[in-house]
């Protein structure tokens, strides 16, 4: 087991310290120039694909109730707002016209990525058999990811000092996606999508998963999002397409055996919440994240719109992409909006 100055115990099944002691990109590290050059050897048409949803979907707060929709304003003062501005009012003979904004937005609303420090666990890394709040390759609460009262007091800015968004960012998102086609599979019918489901799928569909490949679930839930046009339905989405069963060892299994390097859904969450239900000991609410997050370092995307890719590389007989999807270099996030692009 590799040393680290900050565990002596890393969670069964785990890749902590696979990368380096201090690594903060987790399963990002096998998107390497090779990984890169095979995504581009996939572009034969040079047609692209947003794979985006409009950042102010799905609307409303019916899959969170701490999430909102952005709220764009104008930047200046109220009486003099940056919008519309004639600058000839300012300084004779000038002809520009400004419009100048900001924006408040929750950074996971619509189409996104988890930052490795969106989820951690409660798990004993000292061995001291008391465990403590921590996340991927052992960075801790409080230390490496400061509460917002610690730095108010330090007089630093709110955020994570160590597995922050921004760290993908550096390194981009670029490589090979794949395209597995559940909807094609499952329509609109809530199911919990298990290694057996799974496995059916890439047979039938001849879908290869290698090592540092990008997977893409197409479920069919950013389709119905996009229908209800702002006004989603709580109790329809709830019951809504293909997830993936967080539960399911051997798919959990398969994950980790894979080596892919990230996984992109266009539903929320990628897998089902609340989660199917557990016996006996402690357990993650959320077991995709704490296994794919946590223990892997692989990031997770939500609410991406596969939607016109899918019928195109349905309709051309493939299934891989080149995928290129940096999050905003935002110090500290949890996680990012993604324009990603799909090229063909």
């Amino acid at each position: 087991m590799p040393s680290n100055p900050r565990w002596v115990r890393r969670p069964e099944g785990s890749t902590w310290g696979d990368f380096g002691a201090d690594d903060q990109l987790g399963r990002l590290n096998l998107l390497t120039p090779a990984k890169v050059r095979q995504g581009i050897a996939e572009v034969r048409e040079g047609k692209t694909f947003c794979l985006s949803l409009p950042l102010d979907r799905p609307g409303g707060k019916a899959l969170n109730p701490r999430r909102g929709p952005p709220v764009l304003s104008p930047t200046g003062q109220a009486e003099k707002p940056r919008w519309n501005q004639c600058l000839c009012h300012d300084e004779a003979g000038l002809l520009d016209v400004a419009c100048d904004d900001k924006v408040e937005i929750a950074l996971q609303y619509s189409t996104q990525w988890d930052a490795l420090v969106h989820v951690g666990a409660m798990f004993d890394a000292d061995g001291d058999g008391v465990p403590e709040p921590v996340y991927y390759n052992g960075f801790r609460a409080g230390i490496d990811v400061p509460d917002a009262s610690q730095a108010a007091a330090s007089g630093r800015a709110f955020g994570a000092l160590k597995l922050g968004i921004e760290n993908a960012a550096a390194h981009g998102v670029q490589g090979r996606g794949v395209l597995v086609d559940l909807f094609g599979r499952f329509g609109e019918t809530r199911r919990f999508v298990g290694y057996d489901d799974l496995m059916a799928v890439l047979d039938a569909d001849r879908v290869e998963v290698e090592p540092g490949d990008i997977l893409c679930l197409y479920t069919g839930f950013a389709d119905m999002v996009m229908r209800m046009d702002g006004a989603p339905d709580p109790a329809v989405l709830a019951n809504a397409c293909a997830v993936l069963d967080g539960r399911d060892a051997r798919l959990l299994h398969w994950i980790t055996d894979s080596q892919i390097a990230a996984i992109a859904a266009d539903n929320y969450a990628v897998e089902g919440l609340p989660a199917r239900a557990f016996t006996g000991g402690a357990n993650a609410a959320m077991p995709l994240h704490h296994h794919c997050l946590f223990k892997l370092g692989l990031p997770l995307g939500e609410l991406w719109w596969f939607e016109a890719l899918a019928a195109h590389l349905r309709a051309a007989g493939r299934n891989r992409f080149l995928l290129t999807a940096p999050p905003l270099r935002l110090p500290g996030a949890a996680g990012s909006p993604v324009t990603p692009i799909a090229t063909v």
